[in-house]
């Protein structure tokens, strides 16, 4: 009996221990660092800014994932391609990591930093014409958020835009 009681003690003392420790732990990802992209978060038509005054081009919802570390892109364009991104921010390397893939085969890792509210991100991929870097940007301005993307061809000395786009939260 007096072990029993012993034993129960003593695993009700781990128990108790082990709370305190893990509420003491800080949850991850909540320095503000990692809330520099959440001016995204939301449920967006998207628009071409070269084409003002036509429909909206896509539907992307933006969310937040995994207790707040990563955010989900589902991006569903009227043309029927789909893209999905997960962005993370990367404390280690201290920089913003996104992966972008589509129903059309298309994989793209970006990668880069937080300047001021803007985000600018940029990898290497290979199309027909060769080897491009591509640098896209996000940007809130007011109620919306911009995103342009610009190819390089030649390392970066010379760059043509891609897309300009912007994103309306979604009225039904």
């Amino acid at each position: 009996m007096m072990r029993t009681t012993l034993r129960s003690v003593f695993c009700l003392s781990l128990l108790v221990s082990l709370s305190i420790n893990a509420a003491d732990k800080p949850a991850a990802c909540t320095d503000a660092v990692y809330r520099g992209f959440d001016f995204w978060l939301g449920d967006w038509d998207t628009f071409d800014t070269d084409a003002p005054g036509k429909p909206s081009v896509a539907r992307n919802t933006i969310t937040t994932m995994l207790d707040g570390c990563a955010i989900r892109e589902d991006y569903r364009q009227a043309d029927g391609m789909r893209g999905e991104s997960f962005t993370t921010y990367d404390a280690t390397r201290q920089l913003w990591h996104q992966s972008w893939v589509t129903n059309r085969g298309e994989l793209l890792i970006l990668e880069g930093k937080q300047d001021g509210r803007r985000i600018v991100l940029s990898g290497v991929d290979r199309d027909a014409k060769g080897q491009r870097t591509i640098e896209v940007s996000w940007q809130p301005q007011g109620k919306e958020v911009r995103e342009i993307a610009r190819i390089s061809r030649d390392g970066g000395t010379t760059w043509t835009p891609m897309f300009d786009i912007v994103f309306r939260r979604h009225t039904r």
